[in-house]
């Protein structure tokens, strides 16, 4: 039941705008036969590009129980493109950064495409469609902070209750128009688009509507796993859709009146009106699994090194996914309304939506190759025939977006570039600034020595020193000694470690005793956990006693990048970097440090 409310809030919803989308784009051509290709093509459509390639074949490639493209990208081993993967790198990237670009249109259309079920009824609502719609959206966006904890319980059954009511209705429509039942041949499809010209770009473009939320499934399968998607797929989403979709073929060979949508059309007189309260709820509820899903996938990139930090609530102490990362929301929401304001209906937003998604179905197909072949170790041509018949429906419908662009479809795409950019710069930078550190840091023996040769006085207590170093030790330390000229009677360095996986394996810290009362900590996380310090310091055994975490001082360093002489573009890359290593979350706020206990101090890093 939860993941027939979080997954399949998208796709679920899809029925609000798929057909009206290509009924627009059809205009009076939009024939009898022509319904009933289009229906070949969706049906056709969600078979495979749902049911047999996510489904069954890209949520077997979970990393270790997670999905999305973030977590493929780590278990094909191409996270690292220094290790020579930087084409890999660079898809799965492009991948998860545009999801973000889509992210902000999901909600846009789908509480738009919901409202705008009114005009059934009467004309006069229309002008407060788009400010209800506003209003919607800023509230969806301002209660985040506040979780999914308790209203989520709420999601499943308003979704089943969505999914039996859509598949009624769609059976009604077939009930009266059996001749629909005749779109389960491809050829019907195929004949349509072959003779359309350059309108069947624009008709495989508008279908493609109908799978955008695709990648969701994998993306939330860590939450859920993977049986519970695809039973609810198989037993219930399937099948609504696509009752779904034939009964508003069937209304769409009564003919559809100018402006109005098909998908209401199905619905008695007297039920419009509580049937778009339910579309509403419906489609917050698919805007809200795209939103937290972003912030998943926000903390995903931050700890494989590809996003600077970010500040991260957790909603829930029983749901480790629920979370909340309120910069992510905030620009989630001015993209969103913006866009609303923009485009005003959801017929003009279809033309800027499904060129983003497209593009990553592309580049998970890709992906999911190298998984068959290194992974599973599929033989060559089983791999490739079954990502050639992938490819051909994922390059099909990415170049039909491709005819979006000029209309809107620009937005997201551009979005998602501008935040590929970004993570490129982020993790370069991070690795020349690691590389710089490098150079300072000193052998533990000639620290060692230093101490004695100085005779350096050490004070009571414990201090924690953060440092990325694992094997020496790092410049702050020794920087600290010379400044302060003591340091703490237990001295710790500490160094946080975060692994190609989304959990960490047993054991999850490494204790070295480098002389008395000096020791170096090492912790490790997966790529889904938020580290909290103190707490997974406490639960150390092989520490002595004299080592009090509960009060110990953890210090750490606040970087601050000096430019060296460069061409401008490198200047200008090194001064993003700059500002986002400034403006990222301070390490008392990630590991969950105590403020009154942590200290940073600021060094100037030349680059």
């Amino acid at each position: 039941m939860a993941a027939l409310g979080v997954v399949y809030g998208d796709l679920g919803t899809s029925p609000l705008y798929t057909m009206q989308t290509i009924v627009g784009v059809l205009g009076p051509h939009a024939t009898a036969a022509a319904g009933l290709g289009v229906l070949s093509l969706i049906v056709w459509t969600l078979l495979i590009t749902i049911s047999l390639k996510y489904c069954l074949f890209v949520m077997r490639a979970d990393n270790h129980g997670e999905g999305g493209i973030l977590a493929l990208l780590s278990l094909v081993g191409l996270n690292d493109w220094r290790r020579g993967a930087f084409v890999g790198a660079t898809m799965g990237l492009l991948g998860a950064a545009l999801i973000y670009g889509d992210g902000v249109i999901t909600p846009a259309i789908s509480v738009l495409s919901a409202l705008e079920g009114v005009n059934v009824v009467t004309a006069t609502l229309k002008p407060f469609i788009l400010p209800v719609a506003v209003a919607i959206l800023a509230t969806l966006f301002a209660v985040q902070r506040f979780g999914t904890a308790k209203i989520g319980v709420a999601f499943g059954p308003i979704m089943l209750a969505w999914f039996v009511i859509v598949g009624l209705l769609g059976l009604l429509g077939v009930v009266h128009h059996p001749a629909v039942m005749q779109a389960i041949n491809p050829l019907l499809g195929l004949k349509l688009l072959f003779s359309s010209g350059g309108t069947g770009v624009l008709i495989l473009g508008g279908v493609f509507l109908c799978a955008t939320g695709g990648e969701a499934l994998y993306a939330d399968m860590g939450h859920f796993g993977a049986r519970p998607i695809r039973l609810a797929w198989y037993l219930v989403v399937l099948p609504s859709l696509v009752l779904s979709y034939a009964g508003q073929t069937g209304a769409w060979i009564d003919g559809v009146p100018n402006g109005v949508n098909p998908f209401f059309l199905l619905t008695p007189a007297w039920a419009v009106i509580p049937m778009v309260v339910l579309a509403t709820f419906a489609t917050i509820i698919a805007s809200q699994a795209i939103i937290t899903g972003s912030f998943s996938m926000t903390r995903q990139a931050m700890q494989l090194g590809w996003l600077p930090g970010f500040d991260i609530e957790q909603t829930s102490d029983r749901v480790y996914g629920q979370i909340y990362v309120p910069a992510i929301n905030v620009m989630m929401a001015i993209g969103t309304i913006a866009i609303t304001v923009i485009f005003k209906s959801s017929d003009h937003l279809s033309s800027a939506y499904g060129t983003a998604v497209s593009t990553t179905m592309v580049l998970t197909t890709v992906l999911l190759w190298r998984a068959m072949h290194k992974v599973w170790r599929w033989p060559i041509w089983a791999a490739l025939c079954v990502t050639a018949l992938f490819l051909v429906v994922d390059l099909s419908f990415f170049v039909a977006n491709l005819a979006k662009i000029v209309d809107g479809g620009w937005i997201p795409l551009t979005l998602g570039v501008i935040i590929y950019i970004l993570m490129v710069i982020w993790r370069t930078g991070v690795q020349a600034l690691r590389d710089a550190l490098q150079l300072t840091t000193q052998p533990v023996s000639e620290f060692l020595a230093e101490l004695k040769r100085n005779k350096v006085p050490r004070v009571p207590g414990v201090g924690v020193f953060l440092t990325r170093s694992s094997d020496h030790v790092p410049a702050f330390i020794t920087e600290y000694v010379r400044n302060i000229g003591a340091l703490h009677a237990t001295a710790v360095t500490l160094s946080v470690v975060f692994e190609e996986q989304p959990w960490a394996q047993e054991p999850r810290s490494k204790v070295e005793q480098l002389e008395d009362g000096l020791w170096h900590v090492t912790l490790r996380y997966g790529f889904v956990e938020s580290p909290d310090l103190p707490r997974d310091l406490a639960a150390i055994k092989k520490l002595p006693d004299e080592v009090n975490f509960e009060k110990s001082v953890f210090f750490g360093a606040r970087d601050m990048i000096v430019l060296k002489p460069h061409a401008f573009l490198t200047r200008v890359r090194l001064r993003l970097f700059g500002f986002l290593l400034r403006n990222s979350i301070r390490a008392s706020d990630r590991f969950n440090l105590p403020p009154e206990r942590t200290m940073e101090v600021a060094r100037h890093v030349p680059l």
